[in-house]
């Protein structure tokens, strides 16, 4: 995702500011949005976080070298990782369906040519997929039970930007940028070719946060649509994020709009706390205070609750780069549960509910961490784990799959985006810019 850069605030640009041309590049560039975090990851931080600009907010792309001479993410002892699926465009999320099969959103920020110009220039296109999105999502049936599918299909094409995918009954849902869709689907179908009907429009265009997810309820009756802001700390107006930060309710027609939980800046992956009617979400936090701050977030989801953007974050720490400013939203904003560092880009979410992981990692979350450009040395890239007990948080974010950082200053070997877990209790992990699905497998049942 792409953000505006200013020439002023950025020593990068001093060294060509004269150059007209680069200057009306960088003047219009619009970066990737991806973040980074603290160097210890804690619960309850609000009271020891540094003050805004405490160290100076740095440029730092990811150079991604790719997976190499059979080089895989590495997870603890007792598992195995494998490769699942490759060869997508960009596979940013997963959905599993009742039956097993795997749908894979192949979708990813479009840029004009100035902001591709822009990202070859600071570095952002070694990070990033700068292609045009496909839109397309594309079916995985693994039909003899050998961990890898057999059949793949392209399930769904002449989408926008789809990111959410949902099944009610005999219908597929979709969230693309600009409008949640919905298809009639029967279970085992593995192609659709009709038009799909639009049941509720979203706030589109060209914002700096894209995806829109979806889940439903328990029983069905309820889908919640995370949407996310249009700016990083509403600089374009407050005006122009309504219906944005937000995590809107509807019913399954498309009916009883409201917002359900606000203040969020990027809410992204989203689950139920099993054993629960709790919902949770990963939230990705603002950027350009420094190198720890702000931190990203998993927190439980209160219906009404206002969780502090842009005004504040973490509670009631104010932001001094707001300039409209709203004190009664800052006193009553909710402080989130669980930091999971600054910068992370913490996007995918998952609740371990089946049986072949060992005991401690069932009823956990597990969260994929895309990683910074907003920190000095690299954070993030990899997925963490988070113990739950009772329904809530039952200690700090512990590594589980790591190894996609060679170093710290620049190189990382992929990016984990998306994470799900399968009916044979095995764990996928989607990897954007290598096109690749990663699969986790207990080795000890």
């Amino acid at each position: 995702m792409f953000i505006q850069i200013s020439i002023s605030t950025n020593p990068l640009f001093k060294s060509v500011i004269e150059k007209k041309i680069v200057f009306l590049i960088v003047f219009l560039l619009i970066t990737f949005c991806a973040f980074s975090q603290n160097k210890k990851i804690t619960l309850n931080t609000t009271d020891t976080l540094p003050s805004p600009y405490a160290t100076k907010s740095a440029m730092n792309f990811s150079h991604v070298i790719g997976w190499k001479n059979g080089n895989t993410p590495k997870a603890p002892d007792g598992f195995n990782v494998t490769k699942y699926a490759e060869k997508f465009e960009n596979p940013r999320w997963m959905y599993v369906a009742a039956n097993g099969d795997v749908l894979v959103a192949e979708s990813n920020s479009n840029h004009t040519l100035l902001e591709k110009i822009g990202g070859w220039i600071l570095g952002a296109s070694k990070a990033n997929n700068l292609k045009h999105s496909v839109d397309r999502i594309t079916l995985l049936r693994d039909t003899n039970n050998d961990g890898v599918p057999d059949l793949r299909t392209t399930f769904l094409t002449k989408l926008n930007q789809p990111f959410g995918m949902l099944v009610i009954g005999n219908w597929l849902y979709v969230a693309n940028i600009d409008a949640v869709v919905r298809f009639h689907y029967q279970a085992g179908q593995t192609v659709i070719t009709e038009k799909g009907e639009k049941i509720l429009s979203l706030p589109g265009g060209r914002p700096r946060h894209w995806t829109r997810n979806l889940i439903a309820n328990a029983d069905n009756t309820k889908i919640y649509v995370a949407v996310g802001s249009n700016s990083n700390v509403g600089e374009k107006g407050i005006k122009n994020e309504v219906r944005r930060a937000d995590i809107i309710e509807i019913n399954p027609d498309g009916s009883g709009e409201r917002i359900y939980a606000s203040g969020l800046r990027n809410p992204v992956g989203m689950g139920w706390a099993p054993g629960t009617q709790t919902l949770w979400v990963a939230v990705n936090e603002r950027d350009e205070l420094g190198d720890d701050l702000v931190p990203d977030y998993l927190t439980s989801v209160k219906e009404g609750g206002f969780y502090g953007w842009p005004y504040s974050y973490f509670g009631q720490h104010e932001d001094p780069r707001v300039k409209e400013k709203r004190p009664d939203l800052v006193a009553k904003a909710i402080i989130p549960d669980l930091s999971l560092g600054s910068h992370t880009a913490s996007l995918g979410l998952a609740f371990y509910t089946q049986k072949s992981f060992p005991i401690k990692y069932q009823n956990g979350a597990f969260i994929a961490q895309h990683g910074s450009w907003n920190r000095k040395l690299l954070a993030g890239y990899r997925v963490v784990f988070v113990p739950f007990k009772n329904g809530k948080p039952n200690g700090e974010p512990e590594d589980f799959l790591t190894g996609f950082m060679v170093d710290a200053q620049k190189k990382v070997y992929g990016r984990p985006v998306g994470v799900t877990v399968i009916p044979d209790g095995s764990m996928l992990v989607t990897d954007d810019i290598n096109n690749i699905i990663w699969r986790v497998s207990s080795v000890s049942k």
